[in-house]
């Protein structure tokens, strides 16, 4: 028998599946960890525990109680949360913490300063995104500027899914479609590391060696073997970042193909046939040469259905305390009788890009109900969620087919009201495991063991979720918006 091994690390969780080459899961495990918050808009990993601790973990786990020969894993892929920016030493060893992708917002003086230098359209044209809280290059400039003696002692500045690599096969490489995100040190025109728009942020050497997702950037070492129990020489390839891992594995593959990833956050990619560069979503090359791909995400989604549960719902047992919660909300009308929520409790990514802004229930009155509340926030991330798919429409880029993917699509309630909200059926595939699942067909691709199109197979789409406009979700969507836009003076005085 032969397998392929695909692990991921997300903000609150590590999983990781054994997979068949027939697209069979034979195992599963994962662990969780913390995202830290040190400080109001920054958000943080620790990389030695949180990324490569839990990839051991999982990876063990896996072997352990599948009771599967690591000869018999013909390759391994991982995927990561990102774009991070975690700088290390000239032997791998990490120097601070990893800094997270578009929740943390620790760099917005840099984004300010770079963009009123470089100015924006030479940044859209040149790099595909305008500089936001997403970008690695301005975290690169608020190292240097903020830790210089980090910054010093810098050999190469990676991200999340880099740094697994660089510990698995002791080769610092990065994918296109993670590279993209460096902004402005990567050109989406050349497909390269440059220096000419900014030169001051970092040599271009500290930079790793770019690859496409699917090619094998080396193999596992003896002292990777040894800690992780894989089988020295293993294949393994250059990764990505999560959020596409997750839409491979839902088969988003041909051009109008949409991803939406409920999870902690709400990410959604589109398969795109040409690029399409506009300060309100980002763009960059898909995982394979001469392909395109948009993405969009929220700040906080999931995310906030944990922290409501855990304000707001001491009361109930932490196993069941979701269900009930949606059942407590499934008696509240479609407009949750009035309550509006802002979900912006860690300031917000597409497509308003404003660290500023702020989360707010609005309307509540002595009638309303936890119930209620809890309505309003899953309606309030849908707005958020249209609010993007508004854009994407604006854009000319409406999808063929949404597939919808991730923990949150087991929230019943969250993904009818993002359907009735939107006014786009999703499709739901057999295994929502995710991105782990992505990697470990991403890891068969890699070895010539299936084709692009096999996704189809390995997981075919189990049903649909059809769209069914309210008035009331109609009427509190133009609210939404208009809150926003007459609250966020206020929201920017209160600082953090």
């Amino acid at each position: 028998m032969a397998y392929t091994l695909g692990i991921d690390i997300g903000t609150y969780e590590t999983k990781g599946v054994l997979v068949d080459l027939e697209g069979q899961v034979i195992a599963q495990a994962a662990r969780a960890h913390k995202m830290l918050v040190p400080q109001p808009g920054w958000a943080e990993h620790r990389p030695e525990e949180d990324w490569w601790g839990d990839f051991v973990f999982v990876c063990q786990t896996l072997l352990n109680e599948s009771g599967i020969d690591a000869q018999d894993i013909k390759a391994v892929a991982c995927s990561a949360i990102g774009p991070c920016m975690l700088p290390v030493d000239a032997d791998g060893a990490p120097l601070m913490n990893g800094v997270l992708y578009g929740v943390d917002g620790r760099a917005e003086a840099e984004v300010r300063e770079l963009t009123a230098r470089i100015g924006e359209a030479t940044i859209i044209a040149r790099c595909g995104n305008a500089l936001t809280s997403q970008s690695v290059g301005p975290k690169i400039l608020w190292l240097k500027n903020q830790r210089r003696d980090i910054y010093d002692r810098t050999a190469h500045v990676l991200t999340s899914t880099s740094f697994l690599v660089q510990r698995l096969t002791g080769e610092v490489v990065i994918d296109h479609y993670t590279a993209a995100n460096f902004s402005p040190l990567y050109d989406v025109q050349t497909q390269s590391w440059v220096d000419d728009l900014a030169d001051d942020i970092l040599p271009l050497d500290k930079l790793p060696r770019l690859l496409w997702s699917h090619e094998i950037a080396g193999q596992v070492t003896s002292s990777a073997a040894a800690e992780t129990g894989l089988a020295a020489g293993t294949p393994v390839t250059a990764g990505t970042i999560d959020a596409a891992a997750e839409a491979f594995s839902v088969g988003v593959d041909q051009p109008g193909d949409m991803m939406m990833m409920y999870g902690s956050t709400i990410f959604i990619i589109l398969r795109a046939a040409a690029q399409v560069s506009d300060p309100r979503i980002w763009y960059a090359p898909w995982l394979f040469e001469g392909e395109h791909a948009s993405m969009a995400g929220l700040a906080t989604s999931g995310t906030l259905t944990h922290w409501f549960r855990d304000q707001f719902a001491r009361d109930l047992p932490t196993e069941t305390a979701f269900a009930d919660l949606a059942r407590e909300a499934a008696a509240s009308p479609p407009g949750a009788t009035g309550v509006l929520l802002l979900p912006y409790f860690s300031g917000e990514r597409t497509p308003i890009h404003d660290v500023d802004a702020k989360g707010a229930f609005f309307g509540l009155n002595l009638t309303h109900t936890r119930g209620d509340m809890y309505r309003a926030l899953i309606e309030g991330i849908a707005y958020g969620t249209r609010h993007v798919t508004d854009t994407f429409a604006d854009l000319g880029q409406t999808p063929s087919r949404l597939l919808a993917v991730g923990g949150g699509t087991r929230n019943r309630l969250w993904l009818q009201a993002t359907s009735d909200i939107t006014g786009i059926d999703q499709l739901v595939c057999e295994k929502t495991t995710g991105a782990s699942y992505g990697d470990a067909f991403m890891a068969a691709l890699a070895i010539g063991a299936v084709r692009r199109g096999d996704i189809a197979a390995w997981n075919p789409v189990a049903e649909t979720i059809r769209a069914t406009p309210d008035a009331a979700y109609q009427k509190n969507y133009d609210l939404f918006r208009r809150l926003y836009e007459q609250t966020k003076d206020i929201a920017a005085e209160l600082g953090s």
